[in-house]
């Protein structure tokens, strides 16, 4: 996905097996956040700071939802631990981090897998990508700011 492509109508299913569509955000800027893995270190700084701003970005017209390949139970989990206050699509099957193209081959101490590139989308009131956040660009302590 590309700067100017309409984002998909349908973008998975959360925590709690609701369908996540695009159109439950008419009228407001969403902020789809793609991150790594829940409970790990730099993706639970991004989440909490999504969470402090929260506010914040609703009052700026955004609405925030993350996406890892992560089961359901675990972002249950990590929404608890952390007290998140927006929803975490779980795709397991990988649909939506193939469809955006953020998962690919990393490699960490020589070791190289498969994985999630930390990436931001941020999709307009029309449902177009407008901006998009790359894994060099994101900064997990200062995200909200990054957006705003």
């Amino acid at each position: 996905m590309n700067i100017g492509d309409k984002a998909p109508e349908v973008l998975g299913v959360d925590e709690n097996g609701q369908e996540i569509r695009l159109d439950q955000f008419k009228g407001k800027k969403l902020v789809l956040y793609f991150y790594p893995k829940d409970s790990t270190p730099g993706c639970t700084a991004q989440a909490c700071n999504l969470r402090d701003n929260y506010t914040r970005l609703r009052k700026e017209g955004y609405e925030v939802v993350g996406v890892s390949v992560d089961s359901a139970q675990s972002h249950q989990k990590f929404i608890a631990k952390n007290e998140l206050p927006f929803p975490l699509i779980a795709d397991t099957e990988k649909k939506l981090v193939e469809a955006f193209g953020v998962w690919g081959e990393k490699s960490m101490c020589g070791r190289k897998y498969m994985g999630t590139f930390r990436t931001t989308f941020i999709i307009n009131e029309e449902g177009t990508i407008e901006r998009i956040i790359s894994p060099k660009e994101v900064k997990t302590k200062e995200h909200a700011e990054q957006i705003v």
